[in-house]
């Protein structure tokens, strides 16, 4: 403050001594006293750092690794278990289409045994309607010739009946 009264009392202003003077009045109200509560705070710092050190950030940090071991082995267990449920259902898709080519081909199988077995059992049905029928038609043609076999051998009766029956007299 004195440089800058003296420059100020001649009345020529030095532009050093002005900025000089600026400069150093903020500083110069800063005033740090370094005693011994300064060394305490630093031995209280140094020995929390020490003591939080070994009770709180080691096994903090141990804690952490513990962690990050057992997801990192989580997620390689993972991929793994990815992997072989990937390999599982590619196994088990070829296994489905072989079965269904399988199966595609005992169906068709069963298909051309039944169309077959159907063929077979059409032609004893068919057999078996012919004999009945054949033997319909035989036993009907018999029936047919022994009724006209016995027509023949009441035809004069018969006609005696009727002109009978007619004429209301008897006829011989």
């Amino acid at each position: 403050m004195t440089m800058l009264s003296t420059a100020v009392a001649t009345g020529v202003p030095d532009a050093g001594l002005v900025l000089g003077a600026v400069t150093a009045a903020p500083l110069a109200a800063v005033r740090v006293d370094f005693d011994a509560t300064v060394v305490y705070a630093a031995l209280l710092f140094v020995t929390l750092m020490l003591v939080l050190n070994r009770i709180l950030f080691a096994p903090l940090l141990k804690v952490f690794e513990a962690r990050e071991r057992r997801t990192s082995g989580a997620r390689a267990e993972a991929r793994r278990f990815q992997e072989e449920a990937g390999e599982l259902l590619l196994r088990v898709e070829r296994e489905v289409e072989r079965i269904q080519r399988v199966a595609t081909a005992e169906r068709d199988r069963i298909r051309s045994e039944t169309a077959k077995l159907e063929a077979t059992i059409l032609a004893e049905a068919r057999a078996a309607a012919d004999r009945i029928v054949d033997e319909g038609r035989a036993k009907t043609a018999y029936e047919l010739a022994a009724l006209r076999r016995d027509l023949e051998v009441r035809t004069p009766q018969l006609a005696s009946e009727i002109a009978t029956r007619a004429l209301g007299r008897e006829v011989h």
